[in-house]
């Protein structure tokens, strides 16, 4: 998608350690627009799927998945890393590790929001090493659910995550690939014909 694109050249920052930077529009500092333009681009892409649920993960995907549900007329199913009083009963649960952070978190979802009748579609910020999406997609297994796919605003080609996650069968719709970076050299996107 070219207009996250642009928008990552502009005023993505590339760290040490292969952290791209993208608060000031993506996970902190929010950019509306932009997301109103990325919920029309899933829709496009996964049009004439059957999707009754979107899933994702706090805290990041939250905001992007909310639009994208917009755009599909559904509900935001998102796991919790942490349980509280808001959770009762039975929940579906999964290990995974944060590539951002480097902890790793136990997920929850609640077994009242996830069915088997579900047809579900994965919604997130990023995918690195896709550890999170494996414990999200594991969720969704458990609960005897479809999986559709899953959109990823930003993968980080050049790590193994999308790469494993389409090994297993999993649909994997990346709105801007990133094939390389680095503080010198800047960002480099794979070129898809999406």
């Amino acid at each position: 998608m070219e207009a996250l694109k642009q928008r990552i050249r502009k005023d993505g920052i590339v760290k040490e350690g292969n952290v791209l930077k993208v608060d000031s529009f993506l996970n902190h500092q929010l950019d509306i627009q932009l997301f109103e333009q990325m919920g029309e681009e899933f829709k496009r892409r996964f049009e004439g799927e059957e999707i009754n649920k979107i899933l994702t993960i706090e805290a990041s995907g939250i905001a992007i998945a909310c639009i994208v549900a917009r755009y599909f007329n559904v509900p935001v199913v998102f796991a919790k890393k942490s349980k509280t009083k808001n959770i009762a009963g039975d929940v579906y649960t999964s290990r995974v590790e944060s590539f951002t952070h480097g902890k790793v978190y136990d997920i929850m979802v609640s077994k009242d929001f996830l069915n088997p009748e579900d047809k579900v579609l994965i919604i997130d910020d990023f995918l690195a090493n896709g550890k999170a999406l494996i414990g999200l997609s594991q969720i969704v297994e458990d609960a005897g659910a479809t999986l559709v796919g899953a959109g990823i605003a930003i993968e980080k080609g050049f790590q193994r995550g999308g790469d494993l996650l389409r090994e297993i069968g999993v649909r994997v719709e990346s709105l801007a690939i990133v094939e390389e970076m680095d503080v010198e050299k800047g960002i480099v996107f794979r070129e898809t014909n999406q």
